[in-house]
């Protein structure tokens, strides 16, 4: 009982964690800190409310089951997400569906493969559910087929009740013989491919916007003065040193406030041709950071 006990512990904090996306551990997690991560101080939180659960977990439990190291944390977050899956082949049933994909790199570089289905349910609602992420050694399409064929296996999703595809315009992806949606086509005749609508209106807006020739040169020049800042790793901390002594000044004569969180140091971003607002937040960042840009 007392094991059932301490373990529930660690499944609850894992499943509010999980809802909140939260991070669940610190740097360092050694006894003698204040902040342990998110993980433990949960715990802890609970043990602080019920003298029940304080009685069996964390310092009271036994060294050999204290439920709380990150492999039985992944173990839950895994048991978890499976259930959730599970769920979600369920609400598919049997009927036809669409597959979403997009593929980025990862903090770790790593390159990932996010796969959400969309599917009308037994209501008659349109639903889309993510469904798996997926580590790709490389992006071109017979590896991506590959991947999306095991996964929905795994699912027990039959490929042949795909009934349609949407990807971005990548040519790995949208490619008319070689694509990711080409290949797909071969086995599913009804597997139509659409091009992500968000992509597409924002390529249409930066293809108007260069008819005109002032927006076009503005934003020219932009990109040309973002490249020459961050490009340079020289460059770059001369930005941030301009920035700091800006800050510093600014303090001195009362015109910032200070605050947690406040003046952060940042640099200047690209903007980019497929990323929605990309262009409004690298005029925003060189505005904020004008004068150290200028002196760079």
């Amino acid at each position: 009982m007392k094991n059932r006990l301490r373990l529930r512990a660690s499944i609850d904090t894992v499943r509010w964690l999980a809802f909140q996306a939260c991070p669940f551990r610190g740097h360092d997690e050694s006894e003698d800190l204040k902040d342990q991560g998110n993980f433990l101080e949960i715990v802890k939180l609970l043990a602080s409310y019920n003298e029940e659960v304080k009685a069996v977990v964390l310092g009271n439990a036994p060294q050999n089951a204290k439920y709380t190291s990150p492999t039985i944390q992944k173990e839950i977050l895994d048991l978890l997400a499976c259930n959730v899956q599970r769920a979600i082949h369920n609400e598919i049933g049997n009927a036809k569906f669409c597959i979403i994909v997009d593929e980025s790199r990862d903090e770790s570089r790593k390159e990932q493969m996010a796969l959400v289905v969309r599917f009308v349910d037994k209501d008659g609602f349109v639903r889309e559910r993510f469904l798996d992420l997926i580590h790709v050694h490389d992006t071109c399409s017979v590896t991506l087929k590959e991947k999306l064929i095991i996964v929905l296996a795994h699912h027990k999703l039959d490929i042949q009740s795909i009934h349609g595809q949407g990807y971005d315009g990548a040519s790995n992806i949208c490619g008319e013989w070689n694509g990711l949606q080409a290949k797909f086509n071969q086995e599913c005749p009804y597997d139509y491919y659409v091009h992500c609508f968000a992509h597409q209106l924002q390529l249409a807006l930066v293809d108007a916007s260069k008819e005109v020739i002032e927006v076009h040169t503005f934003f020219e020049d932009l990109a040309t003065v973002v490249n020459t800042v961050i490009s340079s790793t020289k460059r770059n901390d001369d930005s941030h040193d301009y920035q700091v002594a800006e800050i510093g000044q600014l303090i001195e004569l009362d015109e910032l406030e200070t605050e947690s969180g406040a003046n952060q140091i940042g640099t200047l971003r690209r903007p980019g041709d497929t990323r929605g607002s990309s262009h409004y937040d690298s005029v925003c960042s060189l505005l904020k950071r004008y004068k150290p840009t200028y002196l760079v």
